[in-house]
């Protein structure tokens, strides 16, 4: 999971992602479904863009959790008052609990089966604060993605120019996004490649999941970027 790319993620995503909208909008929502939220854990938070958006902008005190270790080094640089974890968003056991667990930017899709996904849901859950909420975001349902299609994004900076295509290839119930980079510097041109696998879930799948953890779950088909977002708390909440 971006193991290759690590250190080019920042420029890719900052070329085409509106951040500082995405962090407004989960803001808003944390004060509205928990007005007194205060503490936050961003579960697959890769960079810490979202993190560091969150605390600066909006007072949340923010903690983050990645499995890749380069993510969770530009994290704690990015926002050095969180504390940044390296561990499985499906097994990892904190001694803190949080207002509100988050997972945006489809990292859920990460887990690939519904027994991992109600795994993750319920690890999710074991770190919430009485009165807590889970947000979030889903990758795609079956159906929605195209086997075959091709998308490029070109970014650049002082000195580096990266040109990143990737192909869909669905397989069953498993999207498979095939990653080149072609990496540009003064003095040298490189090629990059990365696989990544991602799990097609249903709503009813999601539901479930969110279910078999303990929660209650809200789902707006819009959310953020337009992939959807999942809101629950516990059920005896």
């Amino acid at each position: 999971m971006f193991d290759a790319s690590s250190d080019l993620y920042d420029l890719i995503y900052s070329a085409f992602k509106d951040y500082p909208a995405e962090a407004a909008a989960v803001a808003g929502l944390l004060r509205t479904h928990h007005p007194g939220c205060h503490s936050l854990l961003d579960v697959g938070c890769g960079t810490g863009t979202h993190a560091r958006l969150l605390a600066g902008e909006y007072g949340f005190a923010v903690d983050g959790l990645d499995r890749n270790a380069d993510f969770v080094r530009i994290a704690t640089a990015k926002h050095p008052g969180g504390r940044f974890y390296r561990a499985d968003m499906g097994d990892f056991h904190l001694p803190q609990r949080y207002d509100a667990v988050i997972s945006l930017f489809s990292s859920i899709g990460y887990v690939m089966t519904t027994d991992a996904l109600a795994r993750t849901l319920a690890c999710f859950a074991e770190h919430l604060a009485e009165g807590g909420i889970v947000v979030v975001e889903p990758w795609f349902e079956p159906g929605a993605l195209t086997d075959g299609y091709v998308m490029t994004h070109r970014a650049e900076t002082e000195g580096l120019r990266v040109v990143r295509t990737s192909r869909t290839e669905i397989v069953g119930r498993t999207s498979r996004l095939h990653f080149t980079y072609e990496v540009e510097t003064a003095d040298d041109v490189k090629t990059l490649h990365e696989e990544h696998e991602l799990g097609l879930f249903t709503e009813d799948e999601m539901r479930a999941g969110f279910h078999a953890a303990g929660l209650n779950v809200a789902y707006d088909p819009a959310g953020l970027t337009g992939r959807g977002l999942y809101v629950a708390r516990r059920r005896e909440d």
